[in-house]
């Protein structure tokens, strides 16, 4: 069974912050984490230094390959850094 994960720490949230499904907007300094399974992408973010996970609005994510759940968890960073509310792009 294939399976990878990536984290990055330090993503600080553009204004109008990151959607979660458990607490809403958070803002400020987080931690973005996705974890690929081989099917699909699970992406959770947290208040960097805490141990509370949130899963981001729109998680999971059917991904079909390690390559493209890397390429999401770099577009999940990006969109958090812009703000607005940021979930799980589409766009992908």
């Amino acid at each position: 069974m294939a399976w990878a994960s990536w984290t990055t720490t330090g993503v600080y949230a553009g204004r109008g912050g990151a959607r979660t499904d458990e607490a809403g907007i958070l803002t400020g300094d987080l931690t973005v984490h996705t974890t690929w399974d081989g099917r699909e992408a699970d992406i959770t973010v947290q208040y960097s230094g805490t141990s509370q996970w949130f899963t981001l609005t729109g998680s999971p994510v059917s991904c079909p390959s390690e390559r493209e759940s890397r390429n999401l968890h770099q577009g999940v960073v990006e969109a958090v850094r812009a703000g607005g509310g940021a979930t799980v792009p589409l766009d992908r």
